[in-house]
């Protein structure tokens, strides 16, 4: 009886490893009769990855790799940056928009909340400007609101 248990686990587990690899080298398109897929993207990442989250608004994807990084690419694949993490990273998760970054350390058995913002280059070449183009800037608050 327990020949028959050992060799019914073991026959689901090459059952299971076959269907992982079934679908990991599936054709880009495709049917198996009752579910259809097609595929939509596809990019190359310069280190295996770990996990990965997607924001809601789908404008960035978190990777986490193994060589100790969350690498974070726009819609487009284009990679916006890199941060680097420690050894015992093994785990991420985002805020909605992108705006926080969650680490797990499971070596250290400690979260890590991250604040994420995006340095955007504005181009003000061929702007409309007033007096001269190197003046200091100043800034004028009036504070006595009513």
């Amino acid at each position: 009886m327990r020949y028959i248990r050992n060799v019914a686990l073991a026959t689901a587990v090459i059952m299971l490893l076959t269907a992982v690899a079934t679908i990991a080298s599936a054709p880009p398109n495709g049917s198996d009769g009752s579910l259809e897929w097609r595929t939509l993207s596809s990019m190359e990442l310069p280190a295996t990855a770990l996990h990965f989250k997607r924001s809601l608004d789908g404008k960035y994807l978190f990777v986490l790799t193994e060589d100790q990084r969350v690498l974070v690419y726009d819609q487009q694949g284009n990679l916006q940056g890199s941060i680097p993490v420690d050894p015992g990273v093994t785990n991420l998760d985002i805020a909605p928009q992108g705006q926080l970054l969650y680490l797990i350390d499971t070596e250290k058995q400690v979260t890590t909340t991250m604040a994420i913002d995006f340095i955007v280059d504005i181009d003000i070449t061929n702007s409309a400007f007033k007096g001269e183009i190197d003046a200091p800037v100043t800034i004028v608050v009036y504070s006595d609101f009513q």
